[in-house]
């Protein structure tokens, strides 16, 4: 599940999403594969073990992956249909400038690697050659705005997104950046296992730069000016506990105040390069972190912001290049980062690029295939029946105001749904496929994207954009357009089966659908108001209130073990583990309301109640390397899913009813140590 969140896009959730509901006319089944189950186990040792024991075992890790789950398993069969979908358009002919021939001409391009082979180092060399030749700070602003239009992020981010204080009106953002492992603390931290990738890092770098047609001697020099950047833009930084903070992540600025604060970046030049040049005002979104930006362009050698430029040049193009450099960009961001073994087949590299280029020119073909209109119409009965849930127990809150609560529920009321796909498409017409180079079609394709979003500056937000294609096995929440999405993707077993019970469907799909909703009312979601703007609608004793039941769920993860001698960090997970928390919550109750004129049966020996929880375990089936875990932690904002499951039902009453959870159970928390917000 996602919640989304400014351009770095949908900081997401993880992964849920679909619909739910009964088909009335047939004989309906449980949805529980009992083949998924280790029944040796015991649910109140690890419900998680219990519910997917078997899973695990049927679906031992292969060399692709480091983390395989039933929402993998679910995209994995949505990119064998996109593959059929693609494979026919690349097999024929099509006129110049259709998407049939935008979609074929550039999966045929990534396949290409008797071309790509060829070319080794030559699409990028133009690049570093012109980065070479900067000569100047002036130079070294241009060059980033010139960056940015094509998809590369050197020192910070320059996006457009909602406002928070306006949300109807779109303004320019930054967001902090530059940094080529992605999170901070690979440069800060000093533990065995951090400095260990810290030093393959450079080690990869170095090696990039040999591929890319550096000396040994000169490589090496280059490592050390990209680490000296890196490490300095990391530590000015914030962490992604600081960065939930959305109050202290709005500072708008005019263009006279930021040209006095952060002269070095010439904003008029820079805006003006980018197509900004009318904006007036820009949010900075972290202040340190630009001012560090700054500093290290009026203060670093010339010499070593070529190599960092260059550096982001190379490690951008990477996966788009001779087998060489693919195969080091795999050692060390998949293989040393997060354990994997070997490279996805390359197909499936060509469908993701694809994917990702022209994804709802591929999501309009998907759903026409692929998505029944009887699932859309079941999902939208699904959503009206969880957002009368949450306004029951909304209504129903004794540590709330009235005052507070009216505003939440006028909030829960003006929720924008949608489901399965847009009602309009984008148009792809002006970005130009053609048999130049992989990366170089690359770039255009992210520049069509950028100039489609800077071109959204100063005007309405446009509520009826979606944030995900429709093929994406995910769902997600908006803060500022207050708005939950479920794409078709995602409205599948096992998060969604029509031919199933509500006991099924509301354990897995409705407990999705509960999530996104509860978003709007986590730790994030919480302090923007029905319309989207950042303003404090609670009480002071409200807020409060909630701020001390949010601890409980802080501490209560912050105690979980993840690994020998790693903790879960309760407050970077807090929106997702509330999310979990209020989704069951409001699912469950739901359930029982929508079968309490006609009850289930127990089924294959269990109870409606246990196989709601069995559906919502099922979810989150999976297996997991141990280098994926150690960087899941750092830069996940969801609990792993063995914790969505053993670190989340223990706070759920219901569940200890279901399978008899009592004291002598390792799971059990007394009633006074449980979580109970929404």
């Amino acid at each position: 599940m996602m919640k989304v969140r400014n351009y770095l896009p949908i900081l997401a959730l993880c992964l849920m999403g679909t619909s739910c509901g009964s088909n009335k006319d047939a004989t309906l089944s449980s949805g529980i594969d009992v083949a998924n189950l280790d029944t040796t186990a015991v649910p109140g040792t690890s419900f998680y073990q219990f519910a997917n024991g078997g899973w695990m075992q049927k679906h031992p890790l292969t060399n692709e992956y480091s983390r395989f789950g039933s929402f993998d398993m679910l995209a994995e069969n949505n990119r064998k249909q996109l593959r059929e979908l693609i494979e026919e358009l690349a097999a024929a002919k099509h006129e110049k400038g259709s998407v049939a021939q935008k979609v074929g001409d550039l999966y045929n391009i990534a396949l290409d690697s008797v071309k790509l082979n060829k070319e080794g180092a030559a699409p990028i060399k133009a690049e570093l050659d012109k980065i070479a030749s900067l000569k100047d700070k002036a130079q070294i602003v241009s060059m980033i705005a010139e960056m940015q239009q094509k998809g590369m992020f050197p020192y910070f981010v320059l996006y457009v997104s909602a406002d928070d204080m306006n949300s109807t009106v779109n303004l320019v953002q930054t967001y902090q950046g530059g940094i080529g492992m992605g999170e901070r603390d690979y440069y800060l931290e000093n533990d065995d296992k951090t400095k260990e990738i810290r030093e393959k890092y450079k080690e990869h770098v170095a090696k990039m730069f040999r591929l890319a047609g550096r000396d040994e001697a000169s490589a090496q020099k280059a490592v050390e000016s990209v680490m000296n950047i890196e490490t300095r833009l990391a530590k000015a930084a914030r962490s992604r506990v600081e960065l939930r903070n959305p109050r202290a992540n709005y500072n708008k600025k005019s263009i006279e105040a930021l040209n006095k604060e952060y002269p070095v970046l010439g904003w008029n030049t820079l805006l003006k390069s980018v197509g900004l040049s009318a904006v007036k005002e820009i949010n900075v979104g972290q202040p340190n972190a630009m001012k560090e930006v700054n500093d290290v362009i009026n203060s670093v050698s010339m010499d070593q912001q070529i190599d960092y430029l260059q550096w982001n040049v190379i490690n951008s193009a990477a996966s788009y290049l001779s087998d060489d450099f693919e195969q080091q960009n795999f050692d060390f961001f998949e293989k040393t980062m997060s354990g994997k073994q070997e490279q996805q087949p390359r197909w499936k590299r060509a469908v993701s690029t694809v994917n990702s280029s022209l994804g709802e020119a591929v999501g309009q073909m998907y759903v026409e295939k692929y998505f029944p209109a009887a699932a859309k119409e079941r999902m939208v009965t699904l959503v009206r029946n969880l957002q009368t849930s949450l306004g029951e127990r909304i209504k129903g809150l004794e540590w709330m105001s009235e005052a507070t609560k009216e505003k939440a529920l006028e909030k829960l009321a003006t929720f924008h749904v949608k489901i399965g796909y847009p009602d309009k498409w984008k148009d792809y017409s002006s970005l130009e496929v053609k048999n130049d180079s992989y990366w170089a079609n690359i770039e255009r394709a992210s520049a069509w994207q950028y100039a489609e979003m800077v071109a959204k500056a100063g005007k309405p937000v446009d509520k009826d954009e979606w944030l995900m294609t429709p093929q994406t096995v995910n769902a997600y929440y908006n803060p500022t357009t207050n708005e939950i999405c479920f794409p078709a993707g995602i409205l599948q077993y096992p998060f969604f089966d029509m031919n199933a019970d509500d006991a099924f469907n509301y354990g897995a799909i409705g407990v999705v659908i509960g999530h996104e909703m509860t978003h709007g009312f986590d730790d994030q979601g919480r302090q923007y108001d029905k319309d989207g703007n950042l303003k404090d609608w609670w009480t002071a004793e409200d807020a409060k209130n909630f701020e001390k039941r949010a601890a409980v769920m802080i501490n209560h993860f912050d105690s979980i073990e993840v690994a020998p001698g790693v903790h879960a960090n309760g407050q970077f997970t807090l929106g997702e583990n509330i999310a979990d928390h209020g989704g069951l919550q409001v699912s469950f109750q739901a359930f029982k309301k929508a079968t309490s004129d006609k009850p289930l049966n127990t089924v294959q020996g269990f109870t409606p109640e246990q196989r709601f929880f069995l559906a919502y375990a099922n979810v989150w089936a999976g297996n997991i390397r141990p280098e994926e875990i150690l960087r899941l932690t750092k830069i996940d904002p969801h609990s792993l899913g063995k914790w969505r499951v053993d670190g989340a039902l223990p706070h759920i009453a219901a569940w200890y009813d279901a399978f008899g959870v009592t004291e002598k159970d390792k799971l059990f928390l007394p009633a006074e140590q449980r979580a109970s917000i929404w």
